[in-house]
């Protein structure tokens, strides 16, 4: 496999913890958002992912190679093309919980932190990180509450399921925008268990080979 992506990216964010997880090989490609106005807006990378977004994931099914682009959606063929180790819980109910958890991040707060959205905001004179902070905050109360019924040692029970990739990437990128966490203990409580991972720790941004001061 082949993933497209960029360090900082939240949602590429969440797929190398996938990967790593269900420790399945991969070659990771940078596609850096900025340098030359944005390499996902080449015609080489439109062709791979008419969104123009990252991640896209490369994958040799049947003897031809397809392209899988949003990071819900490779979540999903991740968990089963490799079902064990398991990103989502047997019970229906929690199941569904930790997809709620994972759309909260992902459809609830990320939109109003994307790059091209911030970058149409400032065209607008808009403050753009002030605007970003009010959604972010207002997804990590959504997220902590539900986390208060759901959580063990992670967001869901006892084992990283698709909640906790959502969740460490945006409280990095929570503290981007300079948010105060304090009131989130609990998610910081759950960051720390995760941190401790070998499978967090290679997906981290930091530690990604395209990643700058």
């Amino acid at each position: 496999m082949k993933l497209y992506g960029y360090w900082r990216s939240s949602a590429t964010w969440r797929v190398r913890i996938a990967l790593n997880f269900k420790d399945i090989p991969y070659e990771y490609i940078p596609v850096h958002l900025v340098r030359d106005g944005g390499e996902q807006l080449k015609d080489w990378y439109q062709t791979l992912n008419p969104s123009q977004q990252v991640p896209t994931l490369e994958v040799e099914l049947d003897g031809s190679t397809r392209h899988l682009g949003q990071s819900m959606a490779i979540l999903e063929f991740l968990e089963e093309f490799k079902a064990a180790p398991a990103m989502l819980p047997k019970d229906l109910y929690l199941r569904s919980r930790t997809r709620q958890l994972a759309e909260i991040v992902n459809s609830g707060i990320q939109p109003h932190q994307n790059l091209s959205v911030l970058n149409h905001l400032k065209a607008l004179k808009v403050d753009s990180n002030a605007w970003s902070r009010k959604w972010i905050s207002q997804g990590l109360v959504a997220f902590q509450t539900v986390v208060e019924e759901t959580a063990g040692t992670f967001s869901v029970g006892d084992s990283p399921t698709w909640a906790d990739a959502c969740l460490i990437p945006q409280l990095y990128n929570a503290r981007r925008f300079s948010i105060d966490l304090k009131p989130f203990e609990r998610l910081v409580e759950i960051e720390s268990v995760c941190a401790e991972l070998e499978c967090f720790k290679k997906a981290h941004a930091d530690a990604q080979p395209d990643a700058q001061p």
